[in-house]
């Protein structure tokens, strides 16, 4: 089996998974750190040509993370394309079990069943914080409605308020995030390198929670250490 991976937490997924399996990754695929492939552009321009030159038995994709034109390119190329589409943390551990089937893996992978079991041996939240969850800046865009990153912060007991906005990722004027005065705000570091020097100085008189973007974005093994590692971070920024 040769697969070609558009998306970096599958690129993961699949390396721990099915060792050898992978030819192919984007550009931002940092993990596993040692992971020696050809490298075909990003997960919004990759190089078709170079993808098809690989030969792969199969690409594995994500309808957010990689564009439709892309995918159908690779399609008309003769390639099979395996898109997935991620919107809550039971639908990532679906997924999963489909891209990993899909790559040949007849025995369920270990870490699978402990990232399933770390989130569902987190206790409901006693309470419920605020957040606003900057995703970018320069402009300002957060989390909105029916993502990912949502979804893993609600299991956490954190709300964020633009939860019920009618974009995915709106672009927010910096006052408005202000004004909305948020228990805390979540700053990632991917997409955007959110730091202790960049970003926490734009929300002053708020507790910021600097995160592994790994944690809060990726679904693949990262699963298992997430609802721990996000749990510390914000419990350390809401002291």
């Amino acid at each position: 089996m040769r697969v070609v991976s558009l998306v970096p937490s599958l690129t993961e997924a699949i390396a721990a998974s099915a060792p050898g399996a992978l030819v192919g990754a984007t550009d931002w695929c940092t993990h596993p750190a040692a992971l020696d492939v050809t490298r075909i552009g990003g997960t919004k321009n990759p190089k078709p040509a170079r993808i098809v030159s690989l030969a792969p038995d199969l690409v594995i994709a994500n309808e957010e993370e990689n564009r439709a034109q892309d995918i159908a390119a690779l399609r008309e190329a003769g390639l099979e394309v395996l898109v997935t589409e991620v919107r809550d943390v039971p639908q990532a551990f679906r997924e999963l079990a489909r891209v990993v089937e899909a790559c040949g893996v007849s025995v369920r992978p270990r870490w699978l069943d402990e990232a399933e079991d770390a989130w569902s041996a987190q206790a409901p939240p006693a309470h419920r914080v605020t957040a606003v969850v900057p995703i970018w800046r320069r402009p300002w865009m957060v989390l909105g409605r029916d993502t990912f990153a949502g979804d893993v912060l609600a299991r956490l007991g954190v709300h964020h308020l633009y939860a019920d906005h009618e974009d995915r990722y709106p672009k927010v004027p910096l006052e408005e995030l202000r004004a909305a005065a948020p228990d805390v705000v979540v700053l990632p570091d991917e997409p955007y390198r959110f730091t202790p020097d960049d970003g926490p100085e734009a929300f002053p008189g708020l507790p910021c929670a600097l995160v592994s973007g790994r944690h809060l974005t990726w679904y693949g093994p990262s699963l298992a250490e997430a609802p721990r590692a996000l749990g510390e971070a914000l419990r350390a920024a809401l002291r």
